[in-house]
């Protein structure tokens, strides 16, 4: 028998401005959603030298659950759509 922890995969982007670096970090921080981690924010500088901005991907780290089925194959195929597995162990019957 094997049981796999899946997990919530969602994603959300959210873009800031800010004019430091230190300032866009923060609205980053501050406008991330409960139960999402920001994942990565790459940063823009403005034509103009005053701005800058990042788009703030954050991903969904607090939903998962395990699942269990007697092959790869079946266990595969009770992941959800939206949902992606972490691991997978052995377990006995």
């Amino acid at each position: 028998m094997l049981r796999a922890t899946i997990r919530l995969t969602e994603t959300i982007e959210i873009d800031v401005v800010g004019t430091s670096l230190e300032e866009v970090h923060e609205l980053l921080s501050s406008q991330c959603p409960p139960g999402f981690d920001l994942v990565k924010a790459p940063v823009r500088m403005g034509k103009t030298g005053g701005q800058i901005s990042a788009l703030g991907t954050y991903h969904r780290r607090d939903t998962s659950q395990e699942i269990t089925a007697p092959s790869m194959h079946e266990l595969a195929a009770l992941v959800p759509d939206g949902w992606t597995m972490l691991h997978v162990q052995t377990i006995a019957d």
